[in-house]
């Protein structure tokens, strides 16, 4: 396999460190963005996106926190356009499913010239032990809204194996890979899962937008994270598209992607769903 130079822009995140795992088993070169490496990217920063990019033949890019907010769009464009005057080849762009500001984004990624895939992702079931859901599932007690919405949650190493086929191979140059699980499941129904197979007393409790939003902001969350956490609960939750199916992951890994089911099997094994009384 021909060796080149890979930037992964979040490649300490969810999927980002997954693709530099796979790429570095495979004997490429890779080159970590993010803020704690050497040289360091900042996305508010653009005087760190120089060095990061030199002698670089493709990236993947990983917005955060997320292509939605205010501002993203603005720092695609010029990261892109720094990426054309250096030369790169291709770029994979991680976007959301169903959000229609992340699609504005993916508009500038297909519309640069250069060569390019979109991976166009589900939520991702290590929303329930690396985000935001994992501290109510260790306390016992979950109260989100949306409770019913059923949503095709999906595996970030199904995600990293996409994007690094993505990556190395020329095939996919064009395509916008929508990628999902294979089953939905609600908030409530995904809860319900993981108590059973931890075998702990996990209640959950259906609330409105209005009081999630309201919690959160006496717990002092920042401003930012609210509005996002209510965008995509309204905007990208409220969107019938939220819960459509896709086969690309087999189409493009020619095996099936992980269930949710195989992913809380998977995750009780680390022990992270422990209660957090067990935890001290």
């Amino acid at each position: 396999m021909k060796k080149e130079n890979f930037l992964i822009i979040g490649g300490t995140g969810k999927t980002g460190r997954k693709v530099v795992e796979s790429l570095e088993l495979l004997n490429q070169n890779v080159r970590v963005g993010s803020r704690s490496s050497q040289p360091a990217f900042d996305w508010n920063n653009e005087d760190t996106w120089e060095d990061v990019l030199e002698g670089m033949d493709k990236m993947y890019i990983t917005y955060q926190p997320d292509l939605a907010v205010p501002g993203a769009k603005q720092s695609i464009e010029n990261l892109i356009a720094l990426a054309e005057k250096k030369n790169l080849k291709k770029v994979v762009l991680l976007s959301g499913k169903g959000e229609r500001e992340a699609e504005l984004c993916e508009q500038v990624v297909i519309h640069s010239g250069l060569e390019y895939t979109i991976v166009r992702a589900s939520w991702f079931s290590q929303n329930f032990s690396e985000s935001f859901f994992l501290e109510p599932i260790q306390q016992g007690f979950v109260a989100l809204p949306q409770a019913e919405v059923q949503v095709p949650y999906v595996d970030t190493g199904d995600i990293a194996d996409v994007v690094v086929e993505a990556l190395l191979h020329e095939q996919h140059n064009g395509n916008i890979y929508q990628l999902t699980g294979p089953t939905t499941l609600s908030f409530k129904e995904a809860i319900a899962e993981i108590a059973e197979v931890t075998e702990r007393d996990i209640n959950f409790v259906p609330i409105t937008i209005e009081e999630y939003v309201a919690a959160m902001k006496e717990q002092g969350v920042p401003a930012d994270f609210v509005w996002l956490i209510e965008y995509l609960f309204t905007e990208v939750l409220g969107n019938p598209m939220v819960s459509e199916i896709s086969n690309d992951i087999e189409k493009v890994l020619k095996r099936k992607p992980k269930s949710f089911v195989e992913y809380v099997h998977e995750t009780k094994k680390t022990g992270i769903w422990e209660s957090t009384t067990q935890n001290a």
